[in-house]
């Protein structure tokens, strides 16, 4: 499995942990669903960009 592939898997499970912690202390129940998924997007976006920046291979000049 190669490194980004599980960069966006620890990712994804850090994103699930804090949304279920936000919902089990009841914050979600505050804010429009409209704000929750516009939220998910940036969250999911922001991810994919610290991936691919994260697993891009170095270029050495000899």
């Amino acid at each position: 499995m190669r490194f980004i592939h599980l960069y966006l898997i620890g990712y994804a499970v850090l994103v699930i942990g804090a949304i279920l912690a936000l919902y089990q202390a009841g914050v979600l129940a505050r804010i429009s669903g409209t704000w929750i998924a516009i939220g998910m997007i940036i969250v999911l976006g922001l991810g994919i960009m610290l991936a691919v920046t994260a697993g891009k291979p170095t270029i050495t000049r000899e």
